[in-house]
């Protein structure tokens, strides 16, 4: 539903209604959700047709989804204080309404205070080198000629990343069993909000549920005293505060341990699951890019002999790998995981002339953002190069912008980075699948294959350190 931008000579003048946009709405949720948010990213899009800004109704609702660097800059600096963040109810219900994503503005800034630490330089340098170090023992178990299918891969190396980095929990059952209790609260996100036994929605909630009494169990035990084994880690970090304000009688905020819990379960989805989808859309892209791997190989090829007498990768390593790091930031464009950003209006305003009511959801496509022709030159062409010098801004929305910027972002990145290099250097591989297609039920852009891919080791002298 385009709606029209005001203008001197009409400024009253009615929005327009596109009846097959409408009809869409008043016939479900997923009908034109899943239109939206499961484009790959070398398919049509329907904004060609409405332009870069129009208006639905989901759930009763009104959308306005935007998709220009000027709305993007406008909505997500916020320095008006016009609009707040504000995801579909089965999102909030699943991760928690304590959760960094669904906290107002002020809570929102509380929240993430409390959490910088965990990414903070020291942090992120521990992850590198227990997340090479998990890798390097994944892919020592990967035979010479056997498929593996890459993104259920990603899922588990870097699910053990962040659970060991939160919780210090990295191997077992019940690793295993928070695994499959995150996809379910994943897959369940962007379902109708219905509890009821059969459906998706609610085997969520269940996910969820068992995935707290986890987090549960740990806080209880810790405060008992079992303490020393999980020096460092994040839930150990949150509760050492608690015990420190309370002896000091500090009055800052603290979190409490719904909001830890809440904010653990939201850092293990996008830690996770955000992550491991990049990782796989970088796969893929490379494989259709060869000249693109030969450049990145070459580069991947010098760090290894650079670093062969260490067991593992650095922070500094990664600061080394400028063409690895524009692979990552080409691949992440490419596949706009996060393909949208949600917020609310707070006040009647006008984005770019177009009127916004108060309490309308105003999305931010970064999707089509990224695959702007008037943005980026050749947009559906893989070329890391693009980034060498600098970008329009909020062009690039891979991690937000402004004062809700993902928390993780460099975490992020050197995850990539690592699981890049290790990938590079030890094998090569043909994907057996070339289908584009995307997951239905995903709140983020997941290849529906999974992309599996034929693993030839190589042979040379700069393959995994063990």
């Amino acid at each position: 539903m385009p709606f029209s931008r005001t203008n001197r000579r009409d400024s009253s003048r009615e929005s327009r209604i596109t009846a097959d946009w409408r009809d869409l709405a008043v016939h479900g949720f997923h009908l034109q959700w899943q239109r939206l948010l499961s484009l790959c990213p070398g398919s049509p899009s329907p904004w060609n047709r409405y332009g870069n800004c129009f208006r639905t109704n989901i759930f009763g609702e009104t959308h306005v989804f935007v998709s220009s660097t000027e709305s993007a800059k406008a909505i997500l600096n916020n320095d008006s204080g016009k609009f707040t963040k504000r995801y579909i109810r089965s999102i909030a219900e699943l991760v928690g309404d304590q959760s960094l994503l669904c906290a107002s503005d002020q809570h929102h800034k509380l929240i993430r205070t409390r959490l910088s630490n965990l990414f903070s330089a020291t942090s992120i340098s521990v992850l590198v080198k227990q997340f090479d170090e998990s890798i390097v023992e994944t892919f020592n178990c990967w035979d010479d000629g056997s498929t593996v299918v890459v993104l259920q891969e990603a899922l588990k190396i870097t699910c053990k990343a962040m659970c060991k980095m939160l919780i210090s929990l990295d191997s077992g059952e019940e690793l295993e069993m928070l695994q499959q209790e995150v996809a379910q609260v994943c897959e369940a996100m962007l379902a109708f909000p219905l509890r009821l036994p059969w459906t998706r929605f609610h085997k969520g909630l269940q996910g969820r549920k068992r995935i707290m009494n986890i987090l549960d169990k740990a806080i209880s035990e810790r405060r008992g005293g079992i303490k020393q084994a999980y020096q460092g880690d994040f839930l150990q970090q949150m509760l050492m505060e608690d015990e420190k304000s309370s002896s000091t009688h500090d009055e800052a905020p603290r979190l409490t341990d719904a909001e830890i819990k809440d904010n653990i379960l939201t850092m293990i989805i996008a830690g996770q699951d955000t992550t491991a989808s990049a990782i796989t859309w970088m796969v893929k892209f490379l494989d259709e890019n060869q000249d693109v791997l030969e450049t990145l190989r070459n580069e991947q090829q010098h760090m290894a002999k650079k670093t062969s007498l260490k067991p593992y990768l650095s922070v500094e390593d990664l600061t080394e790998m400028p063409y690895a790091s524009k692979v990552v930031k080409e691949s992440l464009r490419m596949a706009s995981v996060v393909p949208w950003f949600p917020r609310q209006a707070l006040k009647d305003c006008e984005i770019e002339g177009f009127k916004i009511k108060r309490g309308w959801n105003v999305n931010i496509d970064a999707k089509s953002i990224h695959l702007d022709a008037m943005v980026y030159k050749d947009p559906r062409e893989f070329n890391p190069t693009r980034f060498a010098g600098e970008t329009k801004p909020y062009s690039f929305l891979a991690f937000g912008m402004g004062g809700r910027t993902c928390l993780g972002m460099n975490m992020a990145k050197a995850m990539m980075l690592v699981f890049l290099h290790r990938l590079i250097t030890t094998y090569r591989w043909k994907v057996m699948d070339p289908d584009t297609s995307t997951e239905k039920w995903g709140l983020f852009s997941r290849l529906k294959s999974g992309c599996p891919v034929q693993l030839m080791r190589i042979t040379e002298d700069v393959s995994v350190q063990t």
